[in-house]
């Protein structure tokens, strides 16, 4: 047995770990549309965005992505937060008739 075959080789087909896009977690998206629409002023929304941002950055950072794609994920995550606020607020209420009570 020679000496090289006792050195680890490395693969070239290691895969890159991605995770899973923000923007398409759903659950996630509603959750955090959801509480943001029981948030009564502009202070304690602005804080409760704070605090979301800093937990997914922290995340992200985790997973080891660089700053760029952390702002991306960050940015479409709040951009599918905001069109499911915008999709709750306009949407028409459940168990009524939009024709009247006529």
């Amino acid at each position: 047995m020679a000496a090289d075959d006792l050195t680890p080789s490395v693969s070239p087909l290691l895969g890159v770990v991605r995770a899973f896009p923000l923007d398409r977690q759903k659950g996630k998206v509603a959750d955090v549309a959801g509480k943001m629409l029981t948030k009564t002023t502009v202070r304690h929304a602005e804080q409760y965005r704070d605090q979301v941002t800093h937990s997914i950055l922290r995340r992200l950072e985790g997973y080891g992505l660089c700053e760029i794609e952390r702002d991306e994920q960050l940015h479409s995550f709040w951009e599918a937060v905001q069109a499911e606020i915008t999709r709750r607020c306009y949407a028409p209420s459940k168990g009524r008739d939009p024709r009247g009570a006529a």
